[in-house]
């Protein structure tokens, strides 16, 4: 380091999260570019702490590792004090110094109700060992007592630091802001007086001067702020990456703060490595502490217990292929003993076994892990890897030496109990979940700078919409600006977007937000803190890693899946469905050969079953109509990129196009199940070893080499592949032959365990769908409650089922669907706007109390907090109440009433209460509402399509009909009847517009994919740009047209393109029964209630008087003095309702008697602020 001049300590990467610019690439690229060998990153966090050891030591550079960290020592309670904290900055110079950091840092992180991470300085001081200590610079401890003109505090606290740390303290100056000179004088007067030593630092933010503007927009996004605000979050412009001679030069008058940079990094020589896995040791369920028996001991034990009830289970012990199984076993149990993976064995048993104890599903196996015996004997997966000829060396090979890797699958709703079964088995301070980043992506982050900018929310939005949408694959902004002709132009011919579009460049890629991995957790074996620092996840409470999924293992800590998967939750809802209606079920013994089930995939019926459910996979399954589960495993396996190139040559085999070609007699079995189309990496390693006498372990380097095509690695393993062969009386031209054929396919080959495993999941739900189809649909349903786009488009399958759907009832329905004789009930929890707790109020009424009889009812004995407005909108738009009223405008017209209603009764809920909306007093009499014309049947499906995703009354299409006649319009159904009997592929068909997808190809022209819905189900249409260019007014959700379509028939999958667009008519008769428009929006207007049109008193009025009431407790006086006056006059109610934060206009549909008695005792009850007489 002799040749150093500066070394800058203070540098913020990304993972300052919506602070910092600059990634830790482009850190280690500026160091590079700057000749500076050594670097300090003081992240307010340490999330890239390995990462920027790794990757700066990799280049030559030194890293130094330090914290920023918020320091607050009044109240460590009180979160909310913490708006006028101030910072100090540490660096660690030993293991033991990092380690301390890492206990600071998770500590900050893990105080609760704090609107900043923080620590005390008392921490600070315990954990001192190994550390440096900078003042913080402008915003440090020291800074802020100087800035409120208090030298004697920072003197005080600085004489308490350097107690502390000892020849460790060093005090910051950093120019770049001449408001701090008085400041830095007397940093320096302290530090002389002191005898502490200074150094000069920049805190860095971004590359270079000319990034500031856009970091500028940077800092307004998490605190939603704009550009224009003269009082948001500004950082200097000097917070930039200077150079050693520009650093020299501005602090040219005190040279030992250069010096001293240089002094601490020579001092700071330790940065934290990689680490090899360090496994956690299992802990028996017995002694719940460190197993005292041998785990390789207990891992054979449990293996062979679990083995002999496989066996026995599916009659492998009667079979000549027994001894297979246990010499494999044993070969396996060796394999994994030798590598020391027995605890990591036991530990997944142990936890999928605690699982299904407790009845919380767990699915068969994914990934390479299904291909182990031992995995299958222990319970852990589902799958015999002999039965369908899985390889275990391709999950764990001594040959590779890698952590094994089991993929778990759970039921998502009670994912969360088996992680608290971990940490309260392996201690809470040795297990996390692990942190994940979400980025500024290309969308988001036009969104973001258009806000900060104040640009017009459509034209941001038009942009964004402009960018395809591919969340497998998403486009980024500089390829969008490349590929999409309209965005281009807009950069180059309008300054403003040009300027969005340049800014969102700037920032697209860095992190945005730090939340929880939705699978992964670590289990330690010791105090997390010792490895990694921890961060508390606010939003779901949860202690996780501040190293993300890669950086974590590479920390040396074992990462255990832990996967949410709903299908398992549909299974086990199905089930319990079957169950109910006194129908025994096992799902994990069900026959693989079940015809019912079979037949289901050859059809292509497949909506809702796990892995075939897309219109593609659906497509497929009707050219390839399989014949048998490993037909299944196949489709999974090919059906994805790059195999799929393969499936013409499949279906021409398997349909027998061609003609299989023989290879050789060693590996034609290995093929034979593919049709000779080789679509496994477990054919890769058979072949090599069946044809060149390959260990397994050397077929699956083998396979990875042909993976990853480097070519010295691949002509080495040509050879020895050919001798191989060769020496099995293979010739030489054949091996070459079969090398190449191999080479060519093991690129695209597909892991077949996973594929395996995600087969029988399939299985199992296409199982339940062909042989309890009402239970299956049902469990679907209800999985998705709330959803009601999903909602939307199982129902639809449904339809297409022949099942029917009831509606909603509150009277039926309850939290989920329910199967009612042959029919399923509609959710409640599934209408808009009716939420969880809205429901759970209703179902818990009706059960204690009985059905509702009346809208009164209802209203007198819900609790309108939870079925407020939007709820009882919903419930009413839904109809819900159609067997009590039928009359779904009368109720959603007086919705305001109703509510004040059912607000007053539970207030006044007192015997002998007075309701002024009752002629009479008597307890059961019905609420009189205005007479109220009902909403057409196409205004009440409107509302039903809007709030529950389906029309369930009728449908919308019954009104067209003499337009249909007119243009011999067919429904969707008979049209592809029509192909598969008659050839037809052009044809007239019409429906309401459910959905619109717009995608983009790559020449930037839009194309789109309209779903549309008939009387028989529904179908999706192809617009192209032609098509959108020409009709795109008519294309809109909820509009009803005419199509001309051309079918694509490929087999027997059906494409529509359209080719032309009529806008259709509703028969006249409905037109002349007039429409009433449906709005739930307020206004701003007092609500006033119409007057009946027929009163039931008297028809003739002599005086009309409103009173304006303070508060709606009184009403109860006024209703019992108007009860006793009857008479000519008439009386309306305002008051003033702080739910509804609106006046409320009552007429009462009554007339009473106006004499000066009760006009005076009126005017004298409190709360009554105007009595007027209306003119």
């Amino acid at each position: 380091m002799s040749n150093m001049d500066y070394i800058h300590l203070r540098v913020r990467s990304s993972y300052s999260l919506l602070e910092s610019s600059i990634h830790i690439e482009k850190i280690r690229d500026l160091c590079l570019d700057n000749e500076m060998p050594a670097l300090g990153l003081t992240d307010n966090n340490l999330f890239g702490a390995l990462e920027f050891s790794e990757k700066l030591a990799d280049s030559g550079i030194q890293p130094i590792i330090g914290t920023t960290l918020n320091v607050y020592d009044k109240d460590q309670n009180a979160g909310e004090k913490l708006l006028n904290y101030t910072t100090i900055c540490l660096i660690s110079n030993s293991l033991h110094g990092y380690k301390n950091l890492l206990k600071l840092s998770s500590s900050a992180y893990q105080k609760q109700n704090s609107l900043l991470p923080f620590v005390s300085l008392q921490e600070v001081f315990e954990l001192n060992q190994g550390l440096f200590f900078l003042t913080g610079g402008a915003k440090g401890i020291v800074n802020q007592s100087l800035r409120r003109n208090n030298k004697d505090l920072a003197v005080s606290q600085l004489k308490l630091i350097n107690k502390n740390f000892q020849g460790r303290l060093f005090i910051e100056l950093q120019r770049y802001d001449d408001n701090e000179t008085n400041i830095e004088n007397n940093l320096i007067d302290i530090a002389y007086d002191m005898n502490l030593p200074i150094v000069a630092t920049n805190d860095i933010f971004f590359s270079s001067k000319e990034d500031h503007e856009a970091n500028d927009i940077l800092q307004c996004i998490p605190s939603s702020d704009v550009l224009s605000n003269p009082n948001r979050k500004k950082i200097s412009p000097e917070c930039f990456f200077k150079n050693q001679k520009d650093m020299k030069e501005l602090f040219s008058d005190i040279p030992e703060a250069i010096e001293n940079s240089i002094l601490i990094a020579k001092r700071c020589l330790y940065r934290p490595e990689t680490l090899a896995p360090i496994l956690p040791k299992y802990i028996s369920k017995e002694k719940n502490k460190d197993s005292s028996s041998n785990e390789n001991d207990l891992l054979r034990e449990l293996t062979h217990i679990g083995f002999r009830e496989r066996i026995n289970k599916f009659g492998i012990a009667e079979n000549s292929n027994s001894s297979e199984y246990q010499e494999r076993l044993n070969n396996e149990l060796s394999i994994i003993i030798d590598m020391d993976y027995s605890g990591y064995f036991l530990i997944v048993a142990d936890i999928i076994n605690w699982s299904k104890k407790n009845s919380i599903p767990v699915g068969p196996g994914r990934g390479s892990g299904a291909g182990s015996l031992v995995a299958w004997s222990l319970g852990i997966t589902d799958l015999d890897p002999i039965k369908f000829n899985l390889v275990f060396e391709r999950f764990l090979n001594p040959h590779r030496v890698s952590m094994p890797d089991f993929d778990i699958d759970f039921c998502p709703i009670r994912r969360d109990e088996v992680i608290n079964y971990i940490k309260e088995k392996y201690g809470k301070k040795r297990v996390a979940q692990i942190i994940t980043f979400g980025k500024l992506q290309a969308r988001a982050v036009i969104r973001d700078v258009g806000r900060v900018m104040e640009l017009p929310y459509s034209q941001v939005d038009n942009i964004c919409r402009l960018i395809p949408n591919n969340p497998a694959n998403p486009m980024t902004l500089t390829e969008a600006i490349s590929e999409v002709k309209e965005i281009k132009s807009l950069k180059e011919t309008d300054e403003t977007i040009n300027s969005l579009l340049t800014f969102s460049l700037s920032l697209e890629g860095l992190y945005r937000h730090a939340s929880t991995h939705a699978a992964g957790i670590v289990i330690s074996d010791g105090n997390l803190e010792d490895y990694v620092p921890l961060y508390m996840d606010q939003k779901t409470n949860s202690l996780v890693t501040q190293f993300n999924m890669k950086w974590v293992e590479e920390a040396g800590l074992v990462k255990f899946d832990i996967l949410g998967l709903k299908t398992l939750s549909v299974i086990s809802e199905c089930c319990k469905q079957i169950e109910n209606n006194g129908v025994s079920i096992d799902i994990s013994t069900i026959q693989l050969d079940d015809e019912n089930t079979l037949n289901l995939f050859k059809e292509g019926s497949t909506s809702g079953v796990f892995q075939f459910e897309s219109s593609g996979m659906r497509d497929l399954l009707i050219k390839a109509k399989p014949n048998n589960f490993e037909d299944l495993i196949a489709l999974i396996a090919l059906f994805r990129p790059g195999p799929m190139e393969n499936i013409p040559q499949y279906l021409a085999a398997k349909n027998s196009e061609v003609e299989i070609e023989e290879l050789h007699e060693l590996i034609n079995p290995i093929i034979a199940d593919t049709y000779g189309v080789i679509i496994y990496q477990e054919q890769v390693i058979q072949i090599a070893q069946r044809l060149a006498s390959y260990s397994a372990g050397e077929a699956d380097l083998l396979r990875r080499a042909m993976g990853k095509k480097i070519k010295s690695e691949m002509d080495a393993q040509r050879d020895k592949f050919i001798a191989g062969a060769n020496s099995n009386g293979v010739d030489k031209v054949k091996a070459e032959l079969i090398f190449d054929l191999v080479d060519k396919f093991a690129g695209y080959g597909f892991n077949k365990a996973h594929s395996a495993a995600y087969a029988l999941i399939s299985f199992q739900t296409a199982f339940l769908k062909a042989n309890h189809p009402l239970a299956f649909m049902s469990a679907l349903l209800t999985l998705d409650v709330g959803n009601i786009d999903k909602v939307s488009n199982i129902i639809s399958e449904i339809k297409r089922m022949n099942i029917k759907i009831l509606p909603p009832s509150i009277n039926s329905s309850g939290h989920d669907f329910r199967i009612e004789g042959e029919s399923i009930r509609f959710s409640l929890a599934s209408i808009k706007n009716v939420g969880s707790q809205a429901v759970a109020n209703i179902s818990h009424e009706r059960e204690k109390n009985g059905v509702f009889k009346s809208i009164k009812d209802f209203i007198t004995r819900v609790n309108a907090h939870f079925v407020n407005k939007r709820a009882f909108e919903g419930l009413i738009m839904a109809g819900a109440f159609d067997e009590i009223e039928i009359n779904r405008a009368l109720l959603f017209n007086n919705v305001d009433l109703l509510l004040m209603e059912s607000n007053r009764i539970r207030r006044k809920n007192i015997e002998g209460q007075i309701d002024i909306f009752s002629e009479h007093e008597e307890e059961n009499q019905e609420i009189r509402l205005p007479n109220t014309k009902e909403w057409s049947e196409i205004e009440k499906l409107k509302g039903e399509f809007e709030f529950l995703g389906a029309y369930l009354s009728g449908h919308p299409m019954e009104k067209y009909s003499n337009d249909m006649i007119n243009h011999k319009v067919s429904t969707y159904t008979e049209f592809i009847h029509n192909i598969k009997t008659k050839k037809y592929k052009q044809a007239r068909l019409a429906g309401v517009i459910q959905n619109r997808v717009n995608r983009r190809g790559k020449t930037g022209r839009m194309y789109s994919f309209i779903k549309l819905s008939d009387i028989s189900q529904e179908f999706e249409t192809m617009f192209f740009s032609d098509m959108i260019d020409k009709y795109n007014d008519l294309i809109f959700t909820g509009n009803v047209i005419i199509i001309k379509v051309d079918a694509d028939i490929q087999a027997d999958a059906v494409r529509l393109r359209v080719t032309e667009v009529i806008q259709a008519n509703i028969n006249e008769k409905f037109l002349m029964n007039g429409s009433h428009e449906i709005s739930s929006q307020s206004t701003d207007e007092p609500f006033e209630v119409d007057k009946p049109e027929v009163n039931l008193i008297k028809n003739e009025y002599s005086d009309e008087y409103t009173i304006k009431l303070a508060n709606i407790d009184t009403l109860d006086d006024i209703a019992k003095r108007l009860k006793s006056g009857r008479g000519t006059d008439i009386v309306n109610l305002i008051f003033y309702d702080t739910n509804l934060k609106k006046d409320i206009k009552l007429g009462i549909g009554d007339s009473f008697n106006f004499d000066s008695e009760l006009k005076t005792y009126l005017q004298s009850l409190p709360g009554v602020e105007l009595f007027n007489k209306q003119p």
